[in-house]
């Protein structure tokens, strides 16, 4: 793919060939490519007015709207970078945010200028701004002064370490460009297809969502704010407006798997998994609901452009796991042991990724940058650099890759290492149990696994029948010595697990 290319370029060849194609709807209007370029462009001049260009990044707290597309555009014809800050974020880490991201100007709506009330810089309100001047200036496209280039940033999303400190990973339009080109090349939109928008701007997925219909001329579909936990309702507004592809966490998939959607959902053609290990028995659930779709499971860490690897998921091939499948296009995926030396056919190693995916760092930390993009030594091109993923993987014999958890996931119980991973994948396929988690816990019972299930609508999970279940498959000493009920297992904004927010076992563990 030409590697100059940058979102601009993409967007304006979909505004080009379809100016008068509905670009994005929600549940108050749609706008048509002309219209969400023309509504881009004033607000890109008023950016360009305060100073935002090439290097400058702008805040964008905006609730999931046809206001949001506008501002993300708006900020890459300014030739700045957005750096989404959900308002549905706790205000600590808002109020860190906006002191860490050297943003220059914040874009919101009037009813959330409480939620950023520590920015004591430019803000512009976005639902004011456009609107009031939309007739009255002439709506131009700013590039024509100053594109973007290829390698400028054209995102920065946070992303939580281990540490629990927030980091900005920096991607370039080159790099986003790649994945996207990748995307269209490989799944092949058409314009009569419709996308839903429903991953909170905070998880690099909806970078996707958002730009991938919009370079095609194909049509996006805005969840309401907060639709994206409703399973009722998404199936309601898959089949009302005839969505053909959309994305799900698994963990998301195996809620809305579980919930009591019955929709035959006729429209639906790609389901597309990413952000968490999907497990068999969750494909198996989406293959048998919906027989018509494409299941594909995709991997890839924020600081590298959303996906480096696919897999499709055949329902006819019998396997343990779900692989995370082969490198997208441009980019090389390595597994390797301590020394960087490549490590034989199924044998576990770190995966690193190089290529042209790979991002520009994380802002305002240099050690923390270079300790995790380090120089590619199996590059040719000088100054190479790939990026360590703290992720353990193996290669298969057929060149497919498969994920075996995180290496800060691997815990050591009773003198034995056992992967969190591993206990949640048998604790879901287990008759009656909608979802499942796993932690290790420190109390005044010693050091202990703790396993939380969501039980199926109507079922009541036996302590005993879990406990037989997972004992034919782990060594005695590391069954779950509790069991946890949950209606629902707790979630980060970005619809991931959220390990941190598992109650401690005697809140409702099962006798």
């Amino acid at each position: 793919y030409p590697p100059e290319e940058t979102l601009v370029d993409l967007l304006a060849v979909a505004l080009a060939r379809h100016p008068d194609r509905v670009a994005a709807s929600d549940a108050s209007g749609s706008l048509t490519y002309r219209e969400l370029h023309d509504r881009a462009n004033v607000l890109a001049r008023k950016l360009a007015v305060l100073g935002c260009g090439a290097g400058q990044r702008v805040g964008v707290c905006l609730e999931r709207s046809t206001d949001l597309v506008v501002a993300l555009c708006a900020v890459l014809k300014a030739g700045a970078a957005y750096v989404p800050l959900d308002p549905e974020y706790p205000e600590g880490r808002l109020t860190f945010m906006l002191a860490d991201s050297s943003i220059r100007v914040l874009l919101t709506q009037e009813r959330l200028t409480g939620r950023v009330s520590s920015w004591s810089g430019p803000i512009v309100l976005v639902d004011r701004a456009v609107g009031s001047d939309l007739d009255s200036e002439v709506a131009f496209d700013p590039m024509v002064v100053l594109p973007p280039r290829a390698e400028d940033p054209a995102y920065m999303i946070y992303t939580s370490g281990s540490t629990g400190q927030p980091k900005g990973a920096i991607n370039s339009h080159r790099g986003i460009v790649n994945r996207l080109r990748w995307m269209q090349e490989h799944f092949g939109l058409q314009k009569t297809d419709v996308v839903l928008q429903k991953t909170p701007m905070s998880f690099d997925v909806s970078v996707w969502e958002f730009f991938w219909p919009l370079m095609q001329g194909a049509r996006l579909v805005l969840a309401r704010p907060g639709g994206h936990r409703d399973p009722e309702y998404l199936a309601e507004l898959i089949e009302a407006e005839r969505v053909t592809v959309t994305h799900f966490v698994p963990s998301m998939l195996q809620a809305f798997l579980a919930g009591p959607v019955r929709r035959p959902l006729s429209s639906l053609r790609e389901v597309i998994c990413s952000g968490e290990a999907l497990s068999v028995e969750v494909a198996a659930r989406c293959h048998a609901r919906f027989p018509h779709v494409r299941l594909h499971n995709l991997y890839g860490p924020t600081e590298a452009a959303v996906d480096v690897s696919y897999w499709l998921c055949d329902p006819e091939e019998p396997r343990a796991t779900v692989p995370i499948g082969r490198p997208v296009a441009n980019t090389q995926l390595y597994v390797l042991n301590g020394r960087l030396h490549p490590v034989a056919i199924g044998v576990a190693g770190e995966l690193y990724i190089a290529g042209r995916q790979v991002g520009l760092g994380y802002h305002g930390r240099p050690a923390l940058t270079a300790e995790r993009f380090i120089a590619d030594p199996f590059a040719t091109i000088q100054g190479a650099r790939m990026y360590r993923t703290g992720d353990r993987a193996r290669w298969l014999p057929g060149g497919a890759l498969e994920y075996l958890g995180r290496f800060d996931h691997q815990v050591k119980l009773h003198g034995q290492r056992l992967e969190l991973g591993e206990v949640e994948s048998l604790l879901g396929a287990v008759p009656g149990v909608a979802a499942a988690a796993a932690s290790v816990w420190h109390d005044a019972h010693g050091e202990r696994l703790v396993a939380y299930c969501v039980p199926e609508p109507g079922v009541v999970l036996e302590p005993a029948v879990l406990r037989a279940a997972l004992a034919r498959d782990l060594p005695l000493g590391v069954v779950p010595s509790a069991f946890v009920s949950l209606a629902e297992l707790p979630l980060s904004p970005n619809g991931k697990l959220d390990r941190k927010a598992l109650p401690p076992p005697l809140a409702g563990a099962l006798p």
